[in-house]
């Protein structure tokens, strides 16, 4: 299972990557929709729609991308408006993580909130992704310093969870996450931070905000993976899906990107870095 998943991670990465550098917005906008779509379709599933009704709802959210982008007329403004109810939508999630009970059942009024849910993550958290690329000079390496703060934290915190980890985080939840685990993420994403927007072009006065930034960022990051856990426990499953060879559902690799991205794209408007 580790073959499998490093070998799924040295395919991603790079493509992932090429992918930010190289296409230009439009098309990155295409491709990262496909990706949020397909980790939304596990998301439903979770939530406890299938069949139909989960086609129609996949679809209605696909429209309200192409609608954002058709009423945006060139301008990003609809897209920082939509990355501001992202950030919203996750400060109620964590409130929702304090009580862990609300929505575990399967009442329609539960799922109706988790399928809610699901379009608050994921449409907003793609605006951030096309208004990060958008940006200039330098959308595009923007972007990756984004999502490489998010990886960074995440391999932080697992190698320092294992090496150190003695008191849990959120034990309910994701029993393996340590508040040990949290604060080596932190770290591992401030220094990529440091680094990525240095490539970036950040100026040397901005780097304080970037930092900052950076580390609400991560803490997001944490957020969007725990809400995941809290959804499939919830639903008694162990992966969102298992499209991704040793690694689950798409979800599962994008958890921490979709409360990440909104929180980097609102960050970096308001202090210009």
């Amino acid at each position: 299972m580790t073959k499998t998943r490093v070998i799924a991670a040295l395919i991603m990465a790079p493509t992932a990557i090429c992918a930010i550098l190289l296409l230009p917005p439009q098309w990155l906008a295409a491709a990262a929709a496909l990706v949020f779509l397909t980790g939304l379709w596990e998301w439903f599933r979770m939530a406890g729609v299938d069949g139909l009704p989960r086609t129609v709802l996949l679809v209605l959210n696909l429209l309200l991308m192409v609608l954002l982008v058709w009423a945006s007329a060139g301008s990003l403004v609809l897209f920082q408006l939509a990355s501001l109810v992202g950030v919203g939508f996750w400060l109620l999630a964590l409130l929702w993580l304090r009580f862990f009970d609300f929505g575990a059942h399967e009442e329609s009024a539960a799922r109706m909130l988790k399928l809610a849910a699901g379009t608050l993550a994921v449409v907003p958290a793609w605006a951030a992704l096309v208004l990060i690329h958008a940006g200039e000079p330098h959308g595009n390496r923007w972007l990756l310093t984004a999502l490489a703060v998010v990886w960074a934290a995440d391999s932080g915190a697992y190698f320092a969870g294992r090496a150190f980890g003695r008191h849990k985080l959120a034990p309910r939840v994701s029993p393996n996450k340590t508040i040990e685990g949290l604060l080596g993420g932190l770290v591992a994403g401030l220094v990529v931070a440091v680094g990525f927007g240095w490539l970036a072009g950040v100026q040397p006065g901005a780097i304080g905000w970037l930092l900052l930034v950076a580390a609400v960022t991560v803490l997001a990051s944490v957020l969007g993976d725990l809400f995941e856990s809290l959804l499939k426990r919830h639903a008694g499953f162990k992966d969102s899906g298992s499209l991704i060879p040793g690694h689950g559902g798409v979800l599962d690799r994008i958890d921490g990107v979709l409360a990440a991205l909104p929180v980097f794209a609102l960050g970096k408007e308001i202090f210009g870095f």
